[in-house]
Formats: structure tokens, C-alpha cells, sequence
């Protein structure tokens, strides 16, 4: 059987490139060589595109973090750029190999090497705007490759907080009660915002920006004394922030799904946070978080929880994957749907992973359902008709 080359995009300029790098690093390791063909495609910090001599081998986004990094372009050594193939082609990428003098087939500085390269399937693992925001699956729609995950739309509001929030409501799903402030409107005046904050929800709140993951510049704010420094702290990540009232004392619950237009709910796991919320240092940094899989909750919670994972992905019209993540109130049991991350965390330890392999779903197996998810969703879509004069599925039909 022909082996699927599967180009698997990493890293991307957001303050998530790190965690990206991990999740990249535990798809390589487990992709089936015998089914695959992996391509290591990274996109550095400053948003070029290279091809990897190697793919990354770190376990979490803490071995990068805390040393020097050695991914800098060596002297003397040439850099293949790729750049993607904006329109359907048998050449998804083209690599740009720019030689140093020298070097063989190369007479001048700045000769360049040009070759095509076809992929049958992208495996985006790129955290963060830039990348799990709708832009980089726009790029592959262009390409018209097929592409593991969320599609443009359900990337575009799994990143944007505030846009989630109001397609959930629109469902019938609880969210916490929460207000929008843009950048502007709170630099414009400071002590406006303010007071309308503390007229419209109760302490303590979160401050988040709208469009990030992995807890990046969201603080917990009991007072009103701490509500201008967060709201500072949210606005260097994003013109848009969040402010939500608080469920305390709460648990985390989150639940994976998997899926096209069938979705399937994972067994819920639990997270108990070693710090005052599940912030970045919590999930990357340090180990002493407890988590549950699967979750201590009674039959109707569970079947609860699943059942809304499914609705909050189909809500933002999911494909493929998403973590969905829930606020469970310890004194009154109410249930909130905190968020969705279409583009969770991918380690062997990470949430989504355990808990699919908690339902019996194994990481490697899980890696050939999402190809194969990806397939299937692109295939569908090549039934789509573009064209009102010519009939592409030679039916018969027109429209003219």
C-alpha cells in the first residue's frame, strides 16, 4: 500500500510556539511508518516557513523554555524555504534552497534550488493565532489539500473567546456571564471601563484575551485593586478582552471529541490545579497538577458533559478534533461551558490524548483516525459545484 505523505506544519510566531513544537514532537514519534510518510514543515517565530532537517524531539514546551534554543540557522549551511502552492496542484509546496557560494550547482550568492513537493495530507499542529485562528486552514483551502482539524469558520471562533461565547448562547448552552472591552475603548478611558465592570459582574473575575490559548495573559482578579493591572496584561495579547465572573469554588472538567458530522464524546478527566487557576506555569511548567480520567461525577453529569461537547462543537461547526472544556460549580453543581480549543494540546500526556486513551482510543490510532477524518472531510467538499454552466460530477445536471 502507498504510503500517505503527511506534512506535518509546526511552531508559528504566537506566544504558543513552544507548546506547538511539543505537540509536533509526540505526532512524529507516533506516526505509523509503515501508512505514513512525514514531511517536518516548521514555521519559525518570525512566521517563515522551512523545511526541518529533523523534527522535534523536546516532551514539553518547558524544555524549550528553559534553555537556550538551538534551532537558529546554522553558518554556512543552506536553508530550504517552502512556500505553499495557493491553488490545487500536484505540487502542494515548493522549496526554495538558497546556496551559499560554492556550494555544488551554485556561481553566484543568492542562487536558489526550486523544487515541488506533493503532499497528500496537512497535519497542522500550530497553536495559537497565526495558525489555529482560521488563517493558516484559508492557506490549505486555497491549496485545496486536505487538512487534519477544524475547517476556516470553527477555527476562527474556537480562537475568538467572545464570538464562542455568543454561538454557545445562541444553542442554549450556559456560559458564564461576561463582558467584551476592546483595546481601544479601555485606553480611550480607563476609568469608564472600569465602572462599567464593576456594575455588570461580580468579583472575583478572569481577564483573558479573546484570541489565545494555553492561558497566555489571562489573570484571576478578586478585587477591584487588581482589575486595571489585568486588564493592561490582557490588551499586550489581543485587541479584544474578556472578563467573566468567576464560578468559585469550581471544577475543571474537560471532555475530547473526535469527528466529522458524527461526533463522539471522550470520557471526561478533571484537572486539579497546583496553582490558583490552570494558568500557563501550571500546565507547562511544573508537574504537580492532578488530573482524573475519568472524571469522579455521577452517570447524569457525565452523560451531561458529553453531550454538550458534542453541541459546543457542532455549534462552531467542528471537524476532526476539539477539546471542550467545562466549569462545574462544587457548592450548587451548576455546569458552565467555559471554551472550546479546536487545536488542544497534543503531547501523549496531554488532556485530549489521555482522554481519548481512557475511551480506548490509543494516541497512534487516534493520529489515523484524524488523517483519515481529514480525508474524508475534503472529499465531501470536492462535491461542492463551483461552477452554475458546468456540471462537475458529469450527471447530466446544469443550472444554466
Amino acid at each position: 500500500m502507498k504510503r500517505l505523505r503527511v506534512g506535518v506544519v509546526y511552531g508559528g510566531r504566537s506566544s504558543e510556539h513552544e507548546v506547538s513544537l511539543a505537540s509536533a514532537a509526540a505526532v512524529f514519534a507516533h506516526l505509523d511508518r509503515e501508512r505514513y510518510e512525514p514531511v517536518a514543515v516548521k514555521i519559525g517565530q518570525d512566521g517563515r516557513w522551512t523545511l526541518a532537517e529533523r523534527p522535534p524531539t523536546i516532551a514539553s514546551a518547558a524544555d524549550t523554555i528553559l534553555q537556550p534554543r538551538l534551532d537558529q540557522a546554522r553558518t554556512n549551511r543552506s536553508i530550504r524555504e517552502v512556500h505553499v502552492v495557493a491553488h490545487p496542484s500536484d505540487e502542494t509546496l515548493l522549496t526554495i534552497e538558497r546556496v551559499e557560494p560554492g556550494h555544488a550547482g551554485a556561481d553566484h550568492t543568492g542562487d536558489a534550488i526550486v523544487n515541488g513537493l506533493g503532499l497528500d495530507v496537512m497535519f497542522p499542529i500550530v497553536h495559537g493565532p497565526y495558525g489555529e485562528d482560521g488563517t493558516l486552514q484559508g492557506l490549505l483551502e486555497l491549496a485545496n489539500i486536505p487538512y487534519v482539524g477544524a475547517g476556516v469558520l470553527a477555527a476562527a471562533v474556537g480562537m475568538d473567546k467572545a464570538v464562542m461565547k455568543e454561538l454557545f448562547a445562541a444553542r442554549g448552552l450556559p456560559v458564564v456571564k461576561h463582558q467584551v472591552i476592546l483595546r481601544q475603548t479601555w485606553r480611550a478611558d480607563r476609568s469608564a471601563t472600569i465602572d462599567r465592570l464593576e456594575q455588570q459582574l461580580r468579583f472575583p473575575m478572569f481577564v483573558k484575551p479573546a484570541n489565545l490559548g494555553s492561558s497566555v495573559g489571562i489573570s484571576r482578579v478578586a478585587e477591584p485593586c487588581g482589575l486595571a493591572d489585568a486588564l493592561d496584561l490582557a490588551a499586550q495579547f489581543d485587541r479584544k478582552i474578556v472578563v467573566e465572573e468567576a464560578v468559585t469554588p469550581c471544577r475543571e472538567i474537560e471532555c475530547g471529541v473526535l469527528g466529522n458530522d458524527a461526533p463522539e464524546a471522550s470520557v471526561p478527566g478533571e484537572i486539579v490545579t497546583s496553582r490558583e487557576f490552570y494558568d500557563y506555569e501550571a500546565k507547562y511548567l511544573d508537574d504537580r497538577s492532578v488530573t482524573t480520567i475519568p472524571a469522579s461525577l455521577d452517570p447524569d453529569q457525565t452523560d451531561t458533559i458529553r453531550r454538550m461537547a458534542v453541541a459546543a462543537f457542532q455549534a462552531i461547526d467542528g471537524a476532526g478534533m476539539a477539546r471542550v472544556d467545562f466549569l462545574l460549580g462544587r457548592d450548587d453543581g451548576r455546569l458552565f461551558l467555559n471554551e472550546i480549543n479546536t487545536h488542544p494540546g497534543f503531547t501523549t500526556i496531554s488532556m485530549f490524548a489521555k482522554m481519548w486513551s481512557a475511551s480506548g482510543v490509543a494516541y497512534g490510532e487516534m493520529l489515523d483516525r484524524l488523517i483519515a477524518l481529514a480525508i474524508e472531510r475534503h472529499t465531501d467538499k470536492q462535491e461542492t459545484r463551483t461552477s452554475v454552466t458546468r456540471d462537475p460530477t458529469g450527471t447530466g445536471t446544469s443550472d444554466r
